[in-house]
């Protein structure tokens, strides 16, 4: 039997067409997908991901062990700053991809994705039991998944929406408006409901906010920010085509235990430079020798839409396979992510996908697909 969040009445309520997505009975639209998208890209929406995980990582070794357990410089985040990384295996393929977020000198919460939280803890816990010897202290781990309800308002209208029900709590007196991109502030209130953290990241190239709270209030909170005239619900569906134009990566789709963050784009978020982690001679020889496969952007050009699994293909062979594709109401066109040669990977490169048997021509594109106005 699938899970269900603390707002699931409430999706329900609102004619809410529910799906099972990794493992939770989640929303995947309430009006439909485009005007659920074009919603967020003009006003505002609010997106349930309560089914995400959050482990509490504390004590003076939990930097050593985040430093160690993934490839990005944990050293350098500040209190109060987050940013994105990844846990990978011996092999530098992912076993997900997260959000580490430094809540003080000696504090870290690690958000990780809903299908993978039992492996990503058990991962973590395995690095910490193996470093233990060399960790400078006590690295505390807790996990607070079904304690936690996450809320993600974007959109160019969130900061106003989130300020309208928003009181400041505790020393930490700034407003949402005042956090810089990926920074965050612990506690405050919204809607009364007290808050363990609020970021400013996103998933979905808009401007927006993370609103991590106690499960129990999470349901005032919801509606507080829904009364809001600028604030529409919104769906796993229109989160998916949101990322998908933004070029953002989805694990179990564009990014797995089959490859790894230089394949896949994401150098930027490997630190070579920090010392060891895991996966880093791996990471250190791609940088260097090249890779074979790379994360690339499609535009279907013909009449079609790629799909993932679905092959791309040039001159009759099989060069690439697509991982996610759609049509994209913002940019109104087909697109896609493909892992190709890096060869055939440069913006203007003529392909086609096989689509169920039929090719469908398309052209590599540089990525994003789409970029939030200035």
């Amino acid at each position: 039997m699938a899970k269900k969040t603390v707002l699931n009445e409430a999706h329900r309520e609102l004619g809410a067409r529910m799906v099972d997505f990794a493992g939770f009975d989640m929303p995947v639209q309430y009006a439909g997908v485009t005007e659920e998208h074009h919603a967020v890209r003009s006003s505002a929406g609010l997106f349930d991901v309560s089914h995400m995980g959050e482990f509490f990582v504390e004590g003076p070794g939990a930097e050593a062990l985040l430093q160690h357990a993934t490839p990005n410089d944990v050293a350098k985040l500040k209190p109060g700053r987050a940013h994105y990384s990844s846990l990978l295996t011996e092999q530098a393929t992912f076993v997900d991809d997260l959000l580490v977020y430094r809540l003080g000198p000696e504090s870290f919460m690690v958000v990780v994705n809903a299908s993978n939280v039992e492996k990503d803890w058990n991962w973590l816990a395995a690095a910490r039991d193996r470093l233990a010897g060399d960790l400078p202290g006590e690295a505390r781990m807790e996990d607070r998944s079904e304690a936690t309800a996450l809320l993600a308002i974007q959109g160019p209208r969130a900061v106003e929406a989130l300020e309208a029900c928003f009181e400041p709590e505790g020393e930490d007196g700034r407003k949402p408006s005042e956090l810089k991109y990926y920074g965050l502030r612990v506690g405050g209130r919204v809607a009364g409901q007290p808050t363990t953290v609020i970021s400013r990241t996103g998933y979905t190239g808009e401007d927006g906010f993370e609103i991590y709270m106690p499960v129990e209030g999470a349901v005032a909170a919801w509606q507080a920010l829904l009364a809001h005239e600028a604030v529409s619900p919104a769906g796993l569906g229109a989160r998916d085509t949101l990322r998908l134009e933004c070029g953002m990566a989805l694990y179990g789709n564009d990014i797995d235990d089959t490859t790894t963050p230089i394949e896949a784009g994401l150098k930027w978020t490997v630190k070579l430079g920090k010392g060891d982690f895991t996966g880093r001679d791996v990471l250190a020889r791609q940088v260097e020798e090249g890779v074979s496969q790379t994360l690339t952007g499609l535009e279907i050009t013909g009449r079609g839409i790629a799909r993932h699994g679905h092959p791309v293909v040039r001159g009759g062979e099989t060069v690439g396979r697509v991982t996610s594709g759609t049509r994209c109401p913002t940019v109104d066109k087909a697109v896609a992510l493909a892992y190709l040669p890096p060869a055939l990977a440069e913006p203007g490169t003529e392909l086609a996908v096989d689509v169920r048997g039929r090719e469908v021509s398309a052209v590599v594109v540089e990525l994003p697909f789409y970029s939030r106005p200035k």
